[in-house]
């Protein structure tokens, strides 16, 4: 088939590669204008466009694919099909209705369970026990396409939100390959999504770094692991704001009860009381400083007895 290919980050990189690899012709790659990174805010190009330009892929970084020369220069490929993936756009109906087969997209859950901008975070902060990628058919209501096919993956432990991240980027190039052989064979069988099993992964704000120790240890251990690796879950130390990247909810004597946001220290361990249970702080950062073991931060700090928050 001939095919577009329209994503950004990291995690798009994956399925573009498989696609690279494979016996489809990829005749063009979208992806966002080049944006300022880094401390002297020079221009970075994505990875996706990175990845195209290596491999001698024409790249079209359209502000908005609205424009009358967007839409001309986009029929004019005269394609199959268009591949999305975390694009970071939405689609208007001309461009959906461009490539003779519509447009697909792979999306970082188990649809109809967590359509929107964080799926990822949000099943790990939910408590979900597994999580996976979704084929689906593009339409102008957001996620809300009939699904073509489902990759699963179980949460882990100690899964992050960067941990997931980079094995669902990895099912997404799978379920994809798979996708694209059903479709030229054409045997392909859409499901439409059951709308009474929906929920929305809201994007995520800075705002919801900030620990609420009066909430259940274990439900703080499942937002420091979603909240891993952006923004990164925080909270105040003797007035300085202390990122937390790592933590576990541990049962703990509570005949003495503590106040929620107070530490106790026990053989090398800085356990922080909450509403219920205690949340066991494994891998911490102050300002200006580095990521570092628990241990290494109480060789240099006395933290008993401190308040947090």
């Amino acid at each position: 088939m001939k095919i577009i290919f329209a994503g950004t980050p990291e995690f798009a990189v994956p399925c573009l590669r498989m696609l690279l690899e494979s016996k489809h012709e990829i005749c063009a790659v979208y992806t966002q204008p080049d944006r300022p990174a880094g401390r002297g805010r020079k221009l970075q190009p994505s990875p996706v466009k990175e990845l195209a330009l290596s491999a001698g892929i024409p790249v079209f970084q359209p502000l908005t694919m609205k424009t009358s020369e967007d839409l001309q220069q986009l029929s004019a490929l005269d394609v199959d099909l268009m591949v999305v993936v975390a694009y970071g756009m939405i689609l208007t109906q001309a461009v959906l209705d461009a490539p003779k087969q519509g447009c697909i997209n792979v999306h970082a859950s188990l649809l109809p369970r967590w359509r929107g901008a964080a799926p990822i975070q949000r099943a790990l902060m939910a408590g979900d026990e597994k999580t996976g990628v979704t084929i689906m058919q593009i339409v102008r209501k957001l996620d809300a396409g009939d699904m073509l096919h489902k990759e699963e993956c179980a949460i882990e432990a100690g899964d992050t939100a960067g941990d997931l991240h980079d094995k669902l980027a990895v099912l997404g190039g799978i379920g994809l390959s798979k996708v694209l052989a059903q479709l030229e064979a054409g045997t392909i069988r859409p499901e439409p999504q059951d709308e009474a099993l929906v929920t929305y992964a809201e994007k995520l704000e800075k705002s919801e770094a900030v620990i609420d120790w009066t909430q259940p240890a274990a439900a703080l251990a499942r937002k420091v692991r979603g909240l891993n690796a952006w923004p990164v879950a925080q909270t105040l130390y003797r007035g300085d704001v202390l990122r937390i990247w790592q933590a576990e909810a541990v049962d703990g004597d509570l005949s003495v009860p503590m106040e929620p946001g107070v530490v106790r220290c026990v053989d090398k361990t800085m356990e922080v009381a909450t509403g219920s249970g205690f949340l066991r702080l494994l891998e911490v950062q102050l300002p200006g400083g580095k990521r570092i073991p628990i241990q290494a931060f109480l060789n240099a700090h006395d933290a008993n007895g401190v308040q947090l928050g």
